[in-house]
This record gives structure tokens, sequence and C-alpha cells, in this order.
């Protein structure tokens, strides 16, 4: 949920999918069976590689690759391993261009954005038939690292095809919208976002009935939670314990089934923290038991579950990442991928969670490659 930046031009939409199997590799630990895989085509050199950013019910997981030539590509894999590699129409080809897919729904539709020849982003939205369909918000930049942005979150689309996100504006501001399943979009700003580049609102995730959640930057760049309902409604929130300061305060995230928003809350001391906000304003925050307490260390959840499970990862000490799954009863157990690096910034990543416990995510190894994985429960 913390902040990143990206980047209009319509283009028409013709699909590209090619079917490929890659080898998976399971390994058995305690109670769990992690398979990790590479995508066809993957690259193989520093920060090349398999990012795996969600999973769905049936445990088909979506997410992007880069090359050889660091240029991204999306994918779906199925369960059986069988990959799906596809472009969005009009995603460049050099280095740090493409196609990147961040969120599925359980219709079989991915979202996420492309940067063009230009380095513009736009959004996208690919039907389970491949179909792909090219948007643009309104008032979206044309220059390079503005455009279009369905970003970094598992929660990007419903079942219903509705579709949130932020673009960045000709002065580098951010807005949200929500792109609706008929293909209307509708942007808003959080009451207090800042104007100024890299303020302004981004939103993260999206309820079935098409209430939306996130967070915004205000003139000061400290950080407040959101809330919009379907209505069109926004409430903010700051959270007991966040900071004041440039990117610290309340990024709210993600939804429970309930309607309870996930986030991560950043204290005065730029450290970590999970939260989940529930429908009431009572507020549960937790820490992984082995998380660093430096600078930009700490807890981070990203996913929950229909039995709200939530899953993430934290960087301990020494600035390495590990996953952890966090039960409806609190109860968090970490755990690392076979083959993830140990040294600075290396680790394992966690994105999402499906409703049986599975999760799904990356890890970047001793090489810094990146390499896609998926965490079965026990008995699956």
């Amino acid at each position: 949920m913390k902040p990143f930046y990206f980047s209009k031009r319509k283009l028409q939409l013709v699909p590209a999918a090619i079917i490929l199997i890659a080898l998976a590799i399971s390994t058995s630990t305690f109670a769990q069976t992690i398979t990790t895989f590479d995508a066809p085509g993957a690259g193989t050199g520093p920060f090349q590689g398999t990012s795996a950013l969600d999973i769905d019910p049936s445990g088909r997981t979506i997410g992007f690759f880069r090359d050889a030539n660091n240029v991204r590509h999306g994918f779906s894999r199925s369960k059986d391993g069988t990959f799906t590699i596809f472009d969005a129409p009009g995603a460049g080809t050099a280095a740090g261009q493409g196609t990147r897919a961040y969120a599925t729904n359980s219709s079989g539709s991915i979202t996420g954005h492309f940067t063009d020849s230009s380095n513009v982003a736009h959004g996208y939205v690919r039907s389970k038939e491949g179909v792909i369909t090219v948007f643009d918000a309104p008032g979206a930049g044309t220059g390079a690292s503005q455009g279009t942005f369905p970003f970094n979150s598992p929660n990007l689309i419903n079942p219903e095809g509705a579709i949130t996100g932020y673009y960045v504006d000709s002065a580098f501001a951010l807005h949200g919208f929500v792109r609706d399943k008929n293909g209307i979009i509708t942007t808003f700003d959080a009451p207090g976002a800042g104007t100024g580049a890299n303020q302004g609102t981004q939103s993260f995730a999206i309820t079935p009935g098409g209430d939306v959640t996130g967070f915004y930057f205000d003139a000061t760049s400290a950080v407040h939670g959101f809330l919009r309902d379907a209505n069109g409604l926004i409430t903010t929130f700051d959270l007991p314990g966040g900071g004041t300061g440039p990117q610290q305060g309340t990024f709210g995230g993600g939804f429970a089934p309930n309607g309870s928003i996930l986030g991560v809350l950043v204290d005065a001391n730029t450290v970590n923290h999970g939260f989940l906000l529930n429908k009431d304003g009572t507020v549960t925050t937790f820490d992984a038991p082995d998380a660093g307490t430096g600078f930009d260390q700490g807890t981070l959840p990203w996913g929950i579950n229909t039995n709200q499970a939530i899953t993430g990862w934290y960087v301990d000490n020494a600035y390495v990442s590990h996953g952890f799954v966090r039960d409806s009863n609190g109860v968090l157990t970490e755990f690392d991928v076979p083959g993830a690096g140990t040294g600075l910034f290396q680790g394992t990543t966690v994105y999402n969670i499906a409703p049986n416990g599975a999760v799904a995510g990356y890890y970047l190894d001793s090489n810094n490659v990146f390499h896609g994985f998926v965490r079965e429960p026990a008995g699956q």
C-alpha cells in the first residue's frame, strides 16, 4: 500500500497469448508446500525474472516477468503449471516498458497497466477469453511517468469487473478513479489531498459493492486513509500511532469481506505496522514477531481472504524480507521460500491469499533474480 509512481493514448485491442508450460519445483516444509516457478522467457540477470502478484480460488496465479532485455510481460499460470503469456496492445518494447498484471477476479479477468514507447502508462483489462481493453482516465497526463495506473494491489478489480486505481496528471499530481463494469470512468480526489507533484489520491482496493479504499498525500506529503462509498461519499481517517511527517501516516489498501479495511500504519520513526480497521471504528494493529524496528522496516500486510486470514511480508533489522500469514484468531506464522536470498533487500514478498489459505508472491534470490511461488496450507 505504500506509494509507487509510474505512469495516454487510445489503442485498438488485439489479444496476444502464448500457452507454455514451465518447470515448477515443490518443497514441503512443516505444514506447507511451496511451489516455485519461472515464467517462460523470464530473464536470469539481476532484477529480472518472475513476480506473482495475485491468486484466485482455483489456484491460478497472475503477475508479470522481466525478460533478458528488462521488458515486462503479463502472465497467468494455472494450478497445473500451464502459463499464458500476454502483452497489451501498444506496450513498449524497450527496457523498463511493457505490461504489468496486478489483479484478477473470480470471472478470470485481469487488470494492470502497461508502459508505452514514450513511457506513458495506460490501464487495461484482459477478459478470460484473452480480449484486452485499454483505457485512460480523463485528465491523465501524456508525458513520461504520467498516465493511468491500476497498480500494485491484488484488490483492484471486483467480481463485477469494476476497477479502481489512480492517474498521474500533467503536473505529476495523483487522482483516484473507478471504472465501472460498462467502462465508465469516474475520477475523484480525497478531501485534503495535496495538489503538488507526487501528492494527491491513490486508490488501491474495491469491494463487490463498489466501495473503494486507499490513501492520500496532503500538502506536506503526510499520508491519510480514505473510504469512498459506492455513492461517492468520501470519509478520511487517521489511526492512532501514525506519524505526521512526509511518507508517514495511514495507508489504507485492502478490504475484508465484512468491510473492514486492511492497511499499513507508518509511525513517526517510519516503521511499518499492520492494521485492521473494523466498520465499528475499532482498530487492531499487529507486527510480525521478527519484524525490524528501524527506518522503513516492519510489517506490511497486503492481502486478506474470505476467512479474514491476512498475508504479506515483514522487513527485518537487516532489511531482508520474509513472508507471513496471520489467521483469523491473530496467530501469525512467518516463513521463507527455499532459495530466497538473505542479503540486503532480498528475501520473500507475499501479495495475496486465496480462500483456502494458499498464498502467492515472489522471492529475490542471492543473485537478485525474481522467482514466483505459491505456498499451500497443510492438507492441500
